[in-house]
């Protein structure tokens, strides 16, 4: 089972399920993933960094839905990301501190 562990002052890791999207995973496991679109990778709000693993190569949306050349090449979108393998993550923005309820689930 793949192991997710979220950087962050108090660092917190994760089990995930196989295939499982990545945002769901998260919010799962307890971590305040911003996300609004439903993981149609249009909305950019469930941003990560990743700061070690391997993950599927970015599709066509989700360059399409971060746009700027920077983001494509420093960010991924939970959304799009299915879990296979460990990973060490940096979450861009939280729900409580964005002050903002996620949106819908996305499906699996």
């Amino acid at each position: 089972m793949p192991q997710i562990t979220v950087e962050g002052d108090e660092p917190i890791t994760i089990d995930a399920e196989p295939g499982k999207k990545l945002v769901n995973c998260l919010e799962d496991g307890g971590v305040d993933i911003l996300h609004r679109c439903g993981g149609l990778a249009r909305c950019t709000t469930c941003r990560i960094e990743i700061v070690s693993g391997e993950v599927s190569p970015q599709s066509d949306e989700e360059r399409e839905a971060l746009e700027d050349p920077e983001w494509i090449a420093k960010y991924r979108l939970s959304c799009q990301i299915r879990t296979e393998h460990d990973l060490t993550i940096r979450v861009i923005k939280r729900s409580h501190i964005e002050d903002i309820a996620p949106g819908p689930r996305p499906e699996d």
